[in-house]
């Protein structure tokens, strides 16, 4: 055991990534005995599971400032070899409300780092690049907890500050919440709520707290709260691990209004921050095989990932070159890619030309270009279908067409959607006329109208191959932003599977499987040339052998999603590219493996 300066870091690894929420795998990497989303425990808690619980606190009040002792409950601590206390002093926390006082007494701590909301705004402390704490606990959490918007800032404030660190919020966590806040970054929680619940003899579960059934032989002794904590982390985990926490989140918000306020809001700041930034955002580009955005409630239209798919195609996307007159919108479907459904069959044996743009009318993206089906989210996305929209699903609708139209200039809009719609002084046709999108009258109308389209406009009608490079140019553009690396390009391949070849040389290959282009090595500096990949830096002394972590970058661009393809550079030569597991708000002093090598120069 060690006290003050020396002591031992937790050894931790990440096991699993989902937006901010994090498994951290504590212990030996080959052999963890712990993980988190876990709890921490009380001198008075009964004995947890050591994979439910691997950190035990004592706090002393007997001294202002209180101070904190905490203890690691197994062999976990770098290097290797016993126990290990850690010690802090929590300072002298003032009111959340007085932003602008400051107490002169700031919290202190090596491995345990007290911080209050006072800390964030008057401790310069908390800047010095050399700390690096194993835990940081928001002291005051309780209080931020009761004032709108606090908690969500002082965690989105730590979190980015300490990637590495385990954040723990006292006394707030319960089974009915866990989810919630891990969604938002939090790692640890506590009994102090499961005892109160004890002591009121009312028993928290996954749902909120509720008076026990007796008819089952229910009670709100500590070890019934403490199983009610143990679905509810196991839960939590899974979810993690299965990237359906987001719908955890969703389903627990509902068990009280403040939880439903805190997911709106941090819902808000994310997609703010998106626009500026969607890896600071944490969203991705890419998503493992089996992943689905479900979009079951009113709520998940919040999601970060939906609004910022909806500014990016209404204010960004740009269709095909030979697509840019003519504008088809039709129904989607609920099979995804939507082109193998039955119904886009039908319409597809009806769209006579390659010149007109198709986009798929859907809740809860909007719209989906044809060419965009098949990446994170438009291939991965679940809503219930009633055949009804309501009125805040029309509204988004009818704006996104009316932006997305006019901004690319369509000189007609051929409407097969069902809805009414209008896009300033473009003309739209009707093809629906009130009857089903699959019925043979609607099917024919939809075919004259594209015909009639086609020889009005003079709409252009490239070979079958140039179709399909303009189509990846246009994919390349919303993934890259730019589509210059396709210039002098050829598409061969069998659909949906394409080969991209220049100078007889492969340089990439489109798998609609996996949502990305897969770059070749030999495209590796004509990406560098035309800034289509996001970059970083590993440090000049780096043997590149393996993937990429904290320990061999230096620096990274800003913007980088999971998913997202990168070019590696060292001394400021490009040496290869990797793949990157952490979104950019983890970027460069992120725990764990921040990105998968792909290719080495």
């Amino acid at each position: 055991m060690s006290e003050g300066a020396g002591e031992r870091p937790l050894a931790r690894g990440v096991a699993a990534r989902s937006r901010f929420a994090r498994i951290f795998a504590l212990g030996d990497r080959r052999s963890p005995s712990s993980w988190t989303p876990g709890l921490v425990t009380g001198s008075s808690d009964p004995e947890i599971p050591l994979s439910m619980a691997a950190l035990r606190v004592e706090r002393d009040a007997s001294t202002i400032p209180a101070s904190l002792s905490m203890q690691v409950l197994d062999d976990l601590c770098l290097p290797f070899g016993g126990l290990e206390t850690w010690q802090a002093e929590e300072g002298l926390i003032l009111p959340s409300s007085l932003d602008e006082s400051n107490s002169g007494s700031n919290s202190s701590g090596e491995q345990l780092l007290p911080i209050s909301w006072q800390a964030l705004h008057h401790d310069a402390s908390l800047l010095d690049e050399g700390l690096q704490p194993s835990v940081i606990a928001l002291i005051d959490a309780p209080q931020l907890a009761e004032r709108p918007g606090r908690l969500i800032e002082a965690l989105d404030a730590i979190r980015r500050r300490f990637p590495t660190s385990l954040i723990w919020t006292p006394g707030i966590g319960g089974p009915d919440n866990c989810a919630l806040l891990a969604w938002m970054g939090v790692d640890l929680f506590d009994l102090a709520r499961a005892n109160e619940a004890t002591s009121r003899g009312v028993l928290l579960t996954e749902d909120g707290p509720r008076e026990v059934e007796e008819t089952i032989g229910e009670s709100a002794t500590i070890e019934a709260q403490v199983a009610a904590w143990q679905r509810a982390l196991s839960a939590t985990r899974a979810a993690i691990r299965n990237g359906t926490i987001r719908q955890l989140a969703e389903r627990q918000a509902l068990s009280s209004p403040r939880s439903v306020e805190r997911l709106r809001r941090h819902d808000l700041m994310m997609s703010e921050r998106a626009t500026q930034d969607s890896g600071q955002a944490a969203l991705a580009s890419v998503v493992k095989e089996g992943v689905r955005l479900r979009c079951h409630s009113y709520t998940s239209r919040d999601d970060p990932i939906i609004s910022e798919w909806r500014r990016r195609v209404a204010e960004e996307h740009t269709p095909p070159s030979h697509q840019a007159k003519a504008l088809v919108l039709l129904p989607c479907s609920a099979q995804k890619p939507y082109r193998l459904s039955q119904s886009h069959r039908r319409f597809q044996r009806a769209v006579t030309t390659r010149g007109v743009h198709e986009v798929m009318v859907t809740a809860p993206l909007g719209l989906v270009p044809r060419e965009l089906e098949d990446i994170w989210p438009a291939a991965h996305y679940d809503i219930p279908v009633t055949g009804d929209w309501d009125v805040d699903e029309l509204r988004v609708i009818r704006n996104m067409v009316e932006t997305f139209a006019t901004r690319n200039g369509y000189q007609r809009i051929i409407n097969h959607s069902g809805i009414q719609l209008t896009a300033g002084d473009i003309e739209v046709i009707d093809t629906r006329q009130g009857e089903s999108a699959g019925s043979q009258p609607s099917i024919d109308r939809l075919e004259q109208a594209i015909r009639k389209a086609a020889e009005d406009l003079q709409l252009p009608n490239p070979k079958e191959s140039q179709h399909r490079l303009e189509k990846l140019k246009a994919l390349s553009r919303f993934q890259h932003g730019t589509d210059a690396w396709l210039d002098g390009a050829k598409v061969s391949g069998r659909p949906p599977i394409f080969r991209i070849e220049r100078d007889r040389t492969q340089i990439a290959l489109w798998n609609p499987r996996s949502g990305r282009f897969s770059f070749a090595k030999a495209i590796l500096p004509t990406l560098a040339e035309h800034n289509v990949l996001p970059r970083v830096e590993l440090t000049p002394e780096a043997d590149w052998r393996g993937d990429l972590f904290a320990t061999n970058i230096t620096r990274a661009d800003q913007g980088i999603r999971a998913g997202d393809e990168l070019l590696v550079y060292q001394s400021g030569n490009l040496v290869g590219s990797a793949r990157a597991e952490a979104a950019g708000w983890e970027w460069p002093n992120g725990p764990g493996r921040l990105a998968k090598a792909q290719h080495r120069l």
